[in-house]
């Protein structure tokens, strides 16, 4: 028998999960100001293959700050037009999970780029010169 708690919890019960989805995903920037009818079948896809809320909370905050990281000089992205944009991204932390305190930073980044409307600091090269 199913608790009321349980079913309160949006990793149980499939339209707390795909209403949780979709809040994440409009209050990104860059997406729309609501999610459409595929929006939400493609949330219901991920509550039904067990994907875990953190991890998708994960990837679309990663997905939104590699887009910012962008270098200043090449021409903006268009908006983000469907939650399906961040599929890849959800299926490469599958595969990799993210540290643990990693969803933390990343909301916080997020938070200083919108905060401050500028790009991410990306580094550009993966080793010094100092070798």
């Amino acid at each position: 028998m199913t608790s009321a708690s349980s079913i309160l919890e949006p990793h149980s019960n499939p339209a707390l999960y795909v209403a949780a989805v979709s809040t994440l995903y409009v209050d990104l920037p860059d997406t729309p100001l609501r999610a459409s009818v595929p929006d939400q079948r493609q949330a219901h896809i991920w509550f039904d293959r067990g994907v875990p809320l953190e991890v998708v909370e994960t990837a679309l905050l990663l997905a939104c700050i590699r887009r910012n990281a962008r270098p200043t000089d090449v021409p903006p992205l268009p908006r983000i037009r469907s939650l399906a944009y961040f599929q890849p991204v959800i299926e490469e932390l599958q595969e990799h999970p993210a540290p643990g305190g990693y969803l933390q930073y990343l909301r916080l980044k997020l938070r200083n780029i919108v905060d401050n409307s500028a790009p991410a600091e990306v580094q550009k090269c993966t080793f010094s010169d100092d070798r």
